[in-house]
């Protein structure tokens, strides 16, 4: 594959911010194999991408495989780690899918919940950019925080 094969160019701004740096990490984490070392950025990142053009060539009906799971779970524990930064209490992830791919993404705080978002069509999970995916992200962050920060007691039970 060469650069002009990805969707996200090398020189993207969003891949200096620090949910792009999360996101590796994230990525790096769930490699077991190595197999990711020494790509660059844009290439670990550019399956949470799904153009129009992609979303088109995907079933509408489908199962999720095992890669698109360790995507979905990649984002949502590097938004807890991402909530834990920020406040400093351990943020916990859960995701928990079917095999049809429907489930429920949830982060907890101490006994607080501050985020529930319910997954569908889990195949097709993906943003029409990087710089979307940021933004839904930075969305549940801020959502997440501004709880923590309304419910400091149960936040730190």
């Amino acid at each position: 594959m060469t650069v002009t094969d990805f969707v996200i160019a090398p020189d993207d701004p969003v891949l200096q911010t620090t949910f792009a740096g999360e996101m590796l990490r994230q990525m790096r984490a769930v490699d077991r194999y190595g197999v990711q070392d020494g790509w660059p950025a844009y290439k670990i990142l550019d399956p949470f991408v799904l153009t129009v053009e992609r979303r088109r060539a995907m079933p509408v009906i489908g199962d999720p495989d095992e890669d698109v799971v360790a995507r979905v779970r990649a984002f949502y524990n590097g938004i807890a780690a991402m909530v834990e930064a920020e406040c400093g209490l351990i943020a916990v992830p859960l995701v928990t899918l079917t095999h049809e791919g429907f489930g429920r993404a949830l982060i907890t705080v101490g006994k607080l919940v501050v985020m529930d978002k319910t997954l569908r069509d889990v195949h097709r999970f993906g943003f029409l950019s990087l710089s979307k995916m940021k933004d839904e992200a930075d969305k549940h962050l801020s959502v997440a925080l501004a709880l923590i920060g309304q419910y400091p007691a149960v936040a730190g039970l």
